[in-house]
């Protein structure tokens, strides 16, 4: 962890648990907050699978944002070790951001995330009611009173993520939580991600969002090589998708080779936006048996 030269004693930070079930929007509102992407979005559940942080940087505070994997009941050893990390991260964090959707609060993972709640309810906990633009007013009202009768939160905030309704409510509700402390981040840092990282999990999207419904949760991203090359002003980069069946890597070849040639196609156009030059990305498929269930695989491919 980097720390600045800051000494201003009114300095305000802290750090801020993103959590909530699969699929309500964590990602997206981070990234809204940030206004920058630094998680990738999808459709589908279950897409974030590490934790990740955004660093928001205010006047004279700053913000350590910990996106985490959906909470949700699971029996693979990776959706366990998903869960963990997000359970985890209530511990370590200064306030809590519980997300749900508003259409589907009565889902039953978020009991789960009251119970682990309730373990740690001397923190300041923020509940988000994200997706507000699409129901109407009087099932909004409706959700905030059913919400604040449980009498766990010190906020409810209604929130659309992907248009920004109520984002800079929910800015300062958090930032009134803040307490004094150091700038623990520089001010050029929003993510402490690595680039590899980035590559792999912008690969990763794609291959979410151009194969819809054919392809289980099975997909891991791995990144061989990636170089500068000054003389033609280039970044070269080789990744490989690991798949547990020969008959998934079908699905993400397509024929001919036409579906990874897209998903390729499609990652290197948001790298280049990213980096802000022009990228080479080789793709590869290889089947990688049940990696999902193997403790060392899920070691080796980074979760």
């Amino acid at each position: 962890m980097v720390k600045s030269d800051s000494n201003d004693k009114n300095f305000l930070s802290g750090f801020i648990a993103i959590v909530g079930p699969p699929n309500v929007g964590k990602s997206t509102l981070l990234n809204r907050i940030l206004g920058s992407k630094v998680a990738i979005v999808s459709p589908k559940p279950q897409t974030t699978r590490n934790r990740l942080m955004g660093i928001y940087h205010g006047d004279g505070y700053q913000m350590a944002f910990m996106d985490t994997p959906g909470i949700h009941s699971t029996k693979t050893l990776l959706h366990k070790s998903m869960v963990t990390s997000a359970v985890e991260s209530i511990s370590e964090v200064d306030i809590i951001m519980v997300v749900i959707e508003i259409s589907k609060q009565d889902n039953n993972d978020i009991s789960t995330i009251f119970t682990a709640l309730k373990k740690v309810v001397k923190k300041p906990v923020i509940l988000v009611v994200n997706k507000i633009d699409t129901v109407s007013r009087e099932n909004i009202l409706k959700t905030l009173d059913h919400f604040g009768k449980i009498n766990l939160f010190d906020a409810i905030i209604p929130v659309s993520a992907l248009k920004g309704d109520g984002i800079q409510t929910l800015i300062e509700e958090l930032k009134k939580r803040l307490k004094t402390g150091p700038e623990f981040f520089p001010r050029d840092m929003i993510t402490d991600q690595s680039e590899t990282f980035l590559v792999s999990e912008i690969i990763r999207e794609k291959i979410y969002l151009h194969t819809k419904h054919e392809l289980p949760y099975s997909a891991a991203v791995t990144i061989d090589q990636i170089q500068e090359v000054p003389d033609r002003e280039l970044l070269s980069i080789s990744a490989v998708i690991h798949m547990e069946s020969q008959s998934q890597k079908a699905i993400i070849l397509g024929r001919g080779g036409a579906k990874i040639k897209e998903i390729g196609t499609a990652a290197r156009l948001e790298l280049e936006k990213i980096f802000g030059t022009k990228v080479f990305l080789d793709l590869y498929a290889r089947v990688e048996k049940n990696w999902s269930r193997d403790t060392r695989a899920l070691r080796r491919l980074g979760y």
